[in-house]
């Protein structure tokens, strides 16, 4: 049986109450959705025991480390996690090792961990260990406060915004080094985040939080793809797609397949049979009753409608597709929609006017 978490809070602050019951998966990256104020970070704080949240249940893979019905609360520091905060607030004393060193001391007394070298190769911070916080770039700080929550030997890393305090240049140069993070370790990992390009291009699950309140939980691609979302997460109305690099074609594009069909986009440099994330905003999708004999417009794929819901823009709606066994949404217009006779069931086209390649 695969290991789980359960996650289960009420946490009341004036007039804000967090009430959650969730159960995540126990591996991957779940991430933790909303805007300012809907209770990410306050779930985040619970779950690492530096909020208690009297009547909570906190459990992972069958380890207890809250359930106040038993009388159980294991303190922050017993708890063998990681945390990584929007600041890196590293000593600024000590040298990147030295803080890095900081993290072993926590797993001295577990059974596994991981080694300092190779965690410095796997965040590509191997050049710095010498050198103080000061001298380093906001990426590299936060790299170097991500490589000393590993090497507490967590079982579970909970991150909070940790690209937040950075510019757009530091993002795009820390994010390769969580996809490694995903992709090399086996650490569950609950990501807090308000920006749907991270969530899009890191997570594997999905919890969507409005007010206090879980709207939403789910894996990644059924979780963006639902059309009974909350007006506040209107604007991320899309899908993902896991696609496969298939091979190089004519005219400098590269052909990305998925389960149920194929798009083309601008070649790509890597290899064929490398996988890709994809992301297809439901703006960016356009439908007709019958394949346009003439466009400009490349990846045109046959799709059957599901369901049509309206949506916090009057006069819109968003549709949602099959293309085989593949998600896709489109946001179109009810005039639209009322002319072309879109309803559930209807084979239509769907024109897909941008992709944007989450690499």
């Amino acid at each position: 049986m695969s290991q789980d978490i359960r996650a289960c809070f009420r946490v009341e602050r004036g007039d804000f109450r967090l009430e959650i019951d969730l159960r995540l998966p126990g591996h991957g990256i779940t991430a933790l959705f909303g805007n300012s104020g809907s209770g990410k970070t306050t779930c985040l704080r619970a779950m690492a025991g530096l909020e208690r949240a009297p009547g909570g249940l906190f459990a992972i893979d069958g380890e207890v480390w809250q359930d106040e019905s038993r009388g159980i609360f294991v303190p922050t520091h017993r708890r063998a996690l990681g945390y990584v905060f929007q600041e890196a607030s590293l000593f600024p004393h000590l040298s990147v090792r030295r803080n890095m060193e900081f993290g072993l001391r926590r797993a001295a007394a577990a059974k596994q961990g991981f080694d300092l070298v190779a965690v410095a190769e796997l965040l590509g911070i191997g050049g710095l260990l010498d050198r103080l916080p000061a001298s380093l770039s906001g990426g590299e700080r936060q790299r170097v406060a991500i490589a000393r929550a590993l090497l507490a030997a967590p079982r579970l890393l909970l991150m909070d915004e940790p690209l937040a305090a950075l510019d757009l240049k530091r993002k795009q140069e820390i994010l390769p080094y969580l996809e490694r993070l995903h992709d090399e370790l086996s650490i569950p990992v609950i990501y807090v985040s308000h920006s749907p390009d991270e969530v899009a291009r890191l997570a594997d699950h999905l919890v969507l939080l409005d007010e206090g309140r879980v709207v939403a939980s789910g894996s990644l691609a059924e979780t963006l793809a639902r059309t009974d979302l909350p007006p506040a997460f209107a604007d991320a109305a899309g899908v993902v797609l896991e696609t496969i690099v298939s091979g190089e074609e004519a005219d400098h594009l590269s052909q990305l397949d998925f389960a149920g069909g194929c798009i083309h986009v601008s070649r790509r440099a890597e290899a064929p049979g490398s996988r890709l994330r994809c992301r297809i905003h439901a703006r960016d999708v356009s439908l007709a009753l019958e394949r346009p004999r003439a466009s400009s417009i490349l990846n045109i794929l046959p799709a059957t409608v599901t369901a049509v819901a309206a949506t916090d823009t009057p006069g819109h709606v968003l549709v949602q597709m099959l293309v085989e066994q593949t998600p896709l949404l489109a946001r179109i217009t009810e005039r639209s929609r009322r002319e072309l006779g879109i309803v559930p069931g209807q084979p239509v086209w769907a024109q897909i006017k941008a992709v944007a390649l989450l690499a």
